[in-house]
């Protein structure tokens, strides 16, 4: 392996940010500028019943591009507070919801 290939903790890419916590969602909401809003879904079981309850957090994230539509599954990663809610950035899209055919109803 050659030295230029190993990256070093202090100077390689991602430098002093350890590591970040990271969700994947659906994005539920694009309408706003630079803003999406991903819902995060998981399963918790009841501590004296044992059924497993659906539970949901819902995030405001960061998509610098406005590259994200409704229905697509995103990965999103913590960050500094960029505003009153929104804490979040959009990593990469996973999966992109499938295409509305365009026509009046």
């Amino acid at each position: 392996m050659s030295p230029e290939a190993i990256e070093h903790p202090t100077t390689g890419p991602g430098a002093g940010r350890g590591r970040r916590a990271t969700r994947i969602g659906v994005v539920t909401s694009s309408r706003r500028n630079k803003t999406i809003r991903v819902t995060v879904s998981y399963m918790v079981r009841h501590p004296k019943y044992g059924k497993y309850l659906r539970r949901r957090t819902v995030l405001h994230a960061h998509d610098e591009r406005n590259e994200c539509r409704d229905g697509d599954v995103v990965e999103v990663a913590q960050c500094r507070p960029l505003s009153k809610t929104k804490c979040w950035r959009l990593v990469r899209i996973i999966s992109r919801a499938p295409q509305e055919k365009g026509g009046s109803a």
